[in-house]
């Protein structure tokens, strides 16, 4: 088995997603408010803000907390601070069945320089 570096392994999760920009975020909300948010980060990011009726799930709980809390048929929109986590996060949820997943580039930092909404 051939070593690979974490840049290469996102790399590889990004060619298999949809990615959208925070403003692409922002328009597909507008136009479907049962879009959900997912936040990955963990707890101490999230309690520091994070995106208006956002689900809370850590990344490393993922895989055994996202089926109880959110139905596959739902359009999902993932994040974390730059985007990296919430591609390994819809790559994982697509290799679960889930098909309406998207990784927010540029994560909530991309977000808040779009002037999006963030909650405490």
């Amino acid at each position: 088995m051939s070593e690979k570096s974490a840049a290469q392994l996102l790399a590889e999760a990004k060619s298999r997603i949809k990615e959208v920009t925070p403003a692409e975020a922002m328009r597909m909300h507008e136009a479907d408010p049962a879009i959900v948010y997912l936040d990955v980060r963990q707890p101490m990011e999230w309690n520091l803000g994070h995106l208006p009726g956002a689900v809370f799930i850590p990344l490393g709980d993922l895989d055994s907390r996202v089926e109880a809390t959110v139905p596959r048929n739902k359009k999902i929109i993932i994040y974390c601070a730059r985007g990296n986590r919430s591609a390994f996060a819809a790559d994982t949820m697509q290799q679960m069945g889930y098909s309406g997943v998207a990784s927010m580039s540029q994560g909530i930092i991309g977000w808040v320089h779009a002037g999006g909404e963030v909650e405490e």
